[in-house]
This record gives structure tokens, sequence and C-alpha cells, in this order.
């Protein structure tokens, strides 16, 4: 079965494979999701096998959502599938559209739903392998400043967020 993600031809939202999408750099729905426990966010290494930007760093969870999948209901469910995670509500922050070349010819241009669930240091993270090769928790700030430091260790889309969304992102934490 093909996977299919909502895009945008000819000024129509339409189903469309997403390696196809990601091929001609289609704009496309997506959703993004933030852990946080209190200034410190959970972040992923991407699994090697991901076909692209594998084995880089990203937010806690990122994903295409289903043709008629609300965009929070997609990101309880890729908390759930990428990292095991159950029982937090994702708030809503923001949405923001980008375009970004994530190489091998491959662009993402998403329009992105961003969400925020507060954890606790308690939090059960069961990272899926075939989603997720690591996961760390990191101060915002050191976040931050190492992707400043090492940006080619960093997805194209978590370098965006935080040098342009910041502050809409994570509000008075951005501040700190």
């Amino acid at each position: 079965m093909t996977d299919m993600i909502p895009a945008w031809v000819n000024g129509t939202l339409t189903p469309v494979e997403k390696l196809e999408v990601h091929r001609k750099g289609l704009k496309h729905k997506a959703v993004s999701v933030f852990v946080m426990d209190g200034d410190k966010v959970l972040i992923q290494q991407r699994a090697l096998s991901k076909y692209h930007t594998p084995g880089l760093w990203a937010n806690t969870c990122c994903t295409h959502p289903y043709w008629d999948e609300a965009p929070a209901d997609c990101a309880v469910r890729r908390l759930r599938e990428e990292l095991g995670i159950t029982g937090l509500s994702p708030s809503h922050r923001d949405r923001v559209e980008y375009r970004a070349d994530v190489g091998d010819g491959l662009t993402e241009h998403e329009v992105v739903d961003i969400f925020t669930a507060e954890a606790g240091p308690t939090l059960k993270v069961v990272p899926n392998p075939a989603e997720v090769a690591e996961t760390r928790w990191i101060d915002l700030y050191e976040l931050s400043a190492e992707v400043a430091r090492h940006p080619a260790r960093f997805t194209p889309w978590l370098r965006i967020y935080l040098e342009k969304h910041k502050d809409r992102i994570f509000g008075a934490l951005a501040r700190v």
C-alpha cells in the first residue's frame, strides 16, 4: 500500500504518494511535536533507515497526517508510533510554512501544525527502531547553541523552527 499524504496540486488539496511529494517539492500538510519537561525538550535522532535525513537530530516527532486526520490526532498517534509515548495532551502552538532541501533531490515544503506537550521526568519513552535511533533530553537554550555550532547534525526543519519560529513555538521559554 502506498503512503498517501495531503498535498496541494494546482491549488487543490489531494492525496499524493509521500515520496512523490518530496521529489516534486509539493506543498503538503505536516505535524511536529515538541515534548517538554520544563525548559528541556525531548529530541530524537532519526533512524539510519529513513529515506531522507537519516541519522540527523530532530524535534520529538514529525510526520504527515493521514488524509482526513486532524492534526492533534496525528500528533498523539505519532508520539505513540515513533516513541511509545502515551497519555500526553499536545497543545497547538502555531502553523508555519517552510521549504527546505533535505538531500538526494528531495524537498520538504510543509505547512506544519506545531504542538507542544508537557511531560514529567518519569515519562516512559520506547523508541521504534524503524523510526528513531536515539533520544535525549536537552535544555532549549543548549539545543539552540548546539544547532548554531553544528547545524549539519540537525534536520533542516528543526534548524528553521529554532532560527525563525522559536518565540511562536516556545513562548516565554524562548526568551530565557
